[in-house]
């Protein structure tokens, strides 16, 4: 059995949509597919999920939410439509919305992410409904009565444990071609909650996990995993074969083509992922797989992402002052505040956090309590911070990966604020300024994975 998972360019619109049955009706071992809520058709178009939260503040401030339910209500009727499907389905669809927006909105978080999972909810009953239409055995199944219970945090859920053999008797009992909405799932109280964005990822990899399937295929509108983002690189190599804690690194740090929690259960289950291009059936797509020969590719991957400040901390002495470190964190604990990483000297102390999760005011709080409470020497923050990571298992045993990084980033002009390498030494990451972000990954492309031009014997 295989489970697939389409992202939103491969079901935003009617012809996308008939792109990925085909893709279903080929192989008949792909019984369990996972549908994202309809995405962009060009580059300037919305996502539904994004039109669906404009829809929720609509609400929230009841103000425009005719236009914005009929926004929504559009994108559905032009899909079904252009499908030919039953005339009844968006009627449905329309109906359910309509319950959807009025909803008790006390509970803010779980009413916006009650709407956001219309997306997906309403995408699977469309596909399903155009499988049927194909003449082939297909079922719609809600995430609740298949047993897909999450923690109650909305936007920010996670898989529960007790749902993995929920999901095993429910799936494995059903005949033909099951078709699952992503993104969301049910609390115990009964309540929607949904993933973090892009949370379809998740979901697909929970159900192949659940039912120990031999593949789970993860199609979207790339042609697989390329070494750096195309946006920034022309043309970039594309990697064919990628570990488990190379992409988790790497969708960390920035690469878009598959969410870094997705990873967890397909990981421990030790199931094998086939990223794929909807669009280009021939292309051969990138192979996300336990292990693989790192002695051939050190280096697989640079990434980057922006949005991080760095609170700096010194203090003399403070390698001998027993406990600072868990009373500098303490201090980030109760302002809810999580950190990335802490790169530390003997007499200082860095620690790295998203912006949006550091306010100014959080830190005018913070730096307060640190001169009181921890009488450092200095403390400061840095914003507008990027990281870029180079990962690869071949690290640990290749010399010289560090200085030729370094060196491309210093002949690039770029200034390093931070270094830091997990011990398990699978990534390097460079800390710099968000501004100096192209230059330093093009030229850390360039010395990685640029043929080296050969020098002429000049005897």
């Amino acid at each position: 059995m295989k489970v697939v998972k389409f992202g939103g360019t491969s079901v935003a619109s009617a012809a996308q949509m008939r792109k990925a049955a085909d893709v279903v009706l080929a192989d008949p071992d792909r019984r369990i597919v996972v549908v994202s809520a309809p995405g962009r058709r060009t580059p300037r178009d919305a996502k539904v999920t994004d039109l669906l939260i404009e829809l929720a503040r609509a609400a929230l401030v009841q103000h425009g939410v005719p236009a914005a339910l009929e926004a929504v209500v559009q994108r559905f009727r032009q899909i079904t439509e252009g499908l030919k499907l039953p005339p009844d389905l968006l009627p449905a669809i329309v109906a359910d919305l309509g319950a959807r927006v009025a909803a008790e909105t006390v509970h803010e978080d779980a009413y916006v992410d009650n709407l956001k999972a219309a997306g997906e909810d309403h995408g699977a009953r469309v596909f399903a409904a155009l499988l049927r239409h194909l003449g082939h055995d297909a079922h719609y199944v809600n995430p609740r009565d298949a047993g897909m219970l999450l923690s109650d945090e909305p936007g920010n859920a996670r898989v529960l444990q007790s749902s993995y053999g929920r999901l095993r008797n429910y799936l494995t009992r059903h005949t033909g071609i099951v078709v699952f909405p992503g993104f969301f799932g049910y609390s115990e109280a009964g309540r929607v909650v949904t993933f973090p964005r892009g949370g379809s990822d998740i979901t697909g990899a929970i159900l192949a996990a659940a039912v120990d399937a031999a593949l789970y295929e993860n199609f979207t509108d790339v042609d697989g995993v390329y070494a750096v983002d195309p946006r920034l690189v022309e043309r970039p190599a594309e990697v064919k074969e990628i570990t488990y804690r190379e992409m988790r690194e790497l969708s960390y740090a920035g690469f878009s083509v598959f969410h870094d929690e997705a990873l967890e259960p397909v990981f421990h289950a030790g199931i094998p992922v086939h990223v794929r291009n909807t669009n280009n059936g021939d292309a051969a797509g990138t192979f996300i797989v336990p292990d693989r020969d790192s002695t051939t590719l050190p280096i697989v991957g640079i990434a980057s992402t922006a949005g991080f400040c760095n609170l700096y901390v010194s203090k003399y002495l403070m390698n001998r002052e027993v406990g600072f470190g868990r009373r500098l964190l303490h201090l980030l604990e109760d302002e809810g505040v999580p950190f990335e990483h802490i790169p530390t000297g003997i007499d200082n102390m860095s620690v790295i956090m998203r912006e949006s999760r550091f306010s100014p005011a959080t830190e005018e709080r913070v730096l307060r309590r640190i001169r009181q409470d921890l009488g450092v020497d200095e403390v400061e923050v840095e914003r507008s911070l990027a990281l870029v990571m180079v990962v690869g298992e071949g690290m640990r045993h290749t010399i010289g990966v560090a200085g030729r990084a370094c060196s491309a980033i210093a002949n690039a002009r770029v200034n390093l604020e931070m270094i830091n390498q997990g011990s398990s030494e699978v990534s390097m990451m460079f800390g710099i300024k968000a501004v100096d972000v192209v230059r330093a990954v093009r030229a850390l492309y360039r010395e990685f994975f640029t043929p080296r031009r050969k020098h002429r014997d000049r005897r």
